[in-house]
């Protein structure tokens, strides 16, 4: 399944160049619009600068994944069309893609959910999930644009939190777990977070160097510029590629051998 899950550029019509606003920042150099082509996007919907993003002020574009739901919207659902070729289908366009990719995003933690438990009535419940999930991505434009995605994630949630727990059971230390919680900038070098869920917390500059990230559950966890030199993402829970672009690491930080180690993380 996580082969159809990564983004194939190629296949794409630009859509995560155009589609959504940018505010200049330390993520991106420039203001730009919703709907607005970005001013390194190119004729053929490559971006100018890709290998160069982050040193031309852009380490947000270098962040961001649409989990293959660049491709799926423009060879898919819009069968090919792209927003250049025709005008009147721009704006259901760029409303689909936000949508598909937080489909393709929920469909990738199925994925990884679907490997750790074993077969019983709570994996059939994932697959259930994933099955249903597959068939909203396949919808057509207008049903796709009247999609409650809010709605279908707190369908979704249950299956995954009961994964969480099982996954985590048995590997707890003596932390506690700390979802949604504002730990920016904090210092975790000493913490105990094995087993621990961190789901949806905020992790901004956290100190994480060489902390043991066993079984810790990080879906939607805030890696920006967290440091996680040495540390050990490989059995972690829910971990991105997103999560590790964001992160400073290094040669010494261990990954699930699912994601790729980010160019930028240095020796």
């Amino acid at each position: 399944m996580r082969r159809e899950l990564r983004a194939d550029c190629g296949s794409c019509a630009g859509l995560c160049c155009v589609a959504p606003a940018f505010a200049a920042s330390a993520d991106f150099a420039v203001d730009k619009p919703a709907g607005q082509p970005c001013r390194n996007l190119l004729a053929d919907c490559g971006c100018g600068i890709h290998d160069r993003l982050r040193d031309e002020g852009f380490p947000g574009c270098a962040v961001f994944d649409c989990f293959g739901a660049g491709q799926h919207v423009t060879q898919v659902t819009f069968g090919g069309r792209t927003w250049r070729d025709d005008a009147s289908t721009a704006n259901s366009m760029f409303a689909v893609f936000a949508l598909m990719r937080q489909l393709h995003e929920l469909l990738w933690y199925l994925a990884e959910a679907d490997t750790l438990v074993p077969d019983g009535p709570l994996r059939e419940s994932v697959r259930t999930a994933a099955r249903d999930c597959e068939d909203a991505t396949r919808a057509g434009a207008d049903t796709l644009a009247a999609f409650d995605i809010a709605a279908y994630r707190q369908r979704v949630r249950p299956v995954l939190d009961e994964v969480s727990e099982s996954a985590r059971a048995g590997a707890r230390g003596s932390g506690r777990d700390r979802v949604g919680a504002d730990l920016i900038g904090r210092n975790l070098r000493r913490a105990d977070l094995r087993g621990v869920s961190l789901r949806g917390s905020y992790l901004l500059g956290a100190d994480l160097r060489e902390v043991s990230l066993y079984r810790t559950d990080l879906l939607g966890a805030d890696l920006r510029a967290a440091d996680v030199r040495g540390a050990r993402l490989d059995t972690g829970l829910f971990v991105t590629q997103p999560q590790l672009e964001a992160a400073r690491g290094n040669a010494a930080t261990t990954i699930p051998d699912t994601l790729t180690r980010p160019a930028h993380w240095r020796r």
